[in-house]
């Protein structure tokens, strides 16, 4: 890659709009990660949120660095990323996070940022910019993630049914009150684990096209530990507007299901982690909680609710790169 000439107010300025995405990935994505455990009344949300933040900032210690090696060096070309296309890519992201937040539509904050690189990349060099192996890698996801989701959800609830076919509704729901605790601090960590790792790749990025670092050499500790803070604020902080679609309105969950899906959802986080997959939590819990639904009846689950949020993810990479675009050309003016 060739070093660019960026000015350190241009980079502190990217980076903290880096920064801010994450946070924002945070805020918007609280209510994956909350809302079963506050929808099933084992914790008040101010309690839960606070859980979720911790696990966020916890995953530092539990994975490797896969994901942001996929963001950072696997999905464009490194060698035609700028600081425009930066800028390009967290505009288009951003956008596409406050409006889905805005109308209470549980998005994709990853697909967001990974819309917002295509399309700033190919406003700039054409499609010959994108590398086709890490893209078909990330939106084969958009289709596993919530399959996987969906497929261990419903095994789980299947699995505790007949486990605890002869207890009373009372024990059970005494049990997994507790056990929910469990799933929760899981999906949290899962969360946490693959997407913050999606804004430390942009950062990485951004530093190796400035010359500060190379695809060589190791993460900066500093960019670690910015990226974890930032998205453990911004879970802090909550997508209450989220919460009630994610938590009620696509099937009526009890503790039993709650844990059953967060469970499921944490299982496929974990998974694609290890793999370096960047996944939308929102689709995988999603699909975890159509699984748990559908494994008692398949009338228990609202299929229209689903179907809308499935029509936002069907838009958001699409969405995302067209404003990334207009972005990036923005950017080559003002920057």
């Amino acid at each position: 890659m060739q070093t660019l000439e960026i000015s350190i107010y241009t980079l502190a300025f990217l980076i903290a709009l880096a920064l801010l995405f994450d946070f924002m990935n945070g805020f918007h994505d609280a209510a994956n990660a909350i809302a079963t455990v506050v929808s099933t009344g084992v914790l008040k949300p101010q309690h839960a949120v606070a859980m979720a933040a911790l696990f966020n900032v916890v995953a530092i210690f539990f994975f490797q660095l896969k994901v942001a090696s996929t963001v950072g060096k696997g999905t464009v070309e490194p060698a035609i990323v700028d600081h425009y296309v930066v800028f390009g890519a967290l505009v288009g992201a951003i956008f596409w996070n406050v409006l889905t937040w805005y109308y209470g539509i549980p998005s994709s904050s990853s697909h967001a940022l990974i819309g917002g690189l295509v399309g700033a990349a190919v406003a700039k060099s054409g499609t010959s910019a994108l590398i086709s192996s890490g893209l078909i890698k990330t939106i084969s996801f958009i289709l596993l993630s919530p399959l996987l989701g969906f497929v261990f959800g419903s095994i789980l609830m299947v699995i505790v049914s007949w486990l605890f076919v002869k207890s009373t509704p009372r024990r059970v729901d005494k049990w997994f009150r507790r056990m929910q605790l469990l799933s929760a601090s899981l999906y949290s960590l899962g969360h946490g684990g693959n997407d913050a790792q999606k804004t430390m790749g942009i950062i990485w990025m951004l530093l190796i096209a400035a010359g500060y670092s190379t695809s060589k050499d190791a993460l900066p500790a500093w960019v670690i530990i910015s990226c974890y803070a930032a998205i453990g604020l911004g879970t802090l902080f909550g997508g209450w507007r989220i919460v009630k679609t994610m938590g009620q309105k696509i099937t009526k969950l009890k503790p039993v299901g709650g844990f059953c899906a967060e469970t499921g959802g944490a299982i496929t986080l974990f998974l694609a982690t290890s793999l370096g997959i960047p996944v939308s939590t929102t689709h995988t819990i999603t699909g975890a909680i159509v699984g748990v639904g559908s494994a008692k009846k398949m009338s228990a689950v609202r299929w229209g609710v689903a179907g809308n949020i499935v029509w936002a993810w069907i838009f958001t990479i699409p969405a995302s790169a067209f404003v990334a675009a207009i972005a990036w050309w923005i950017g080559t003016k003002i920057l």
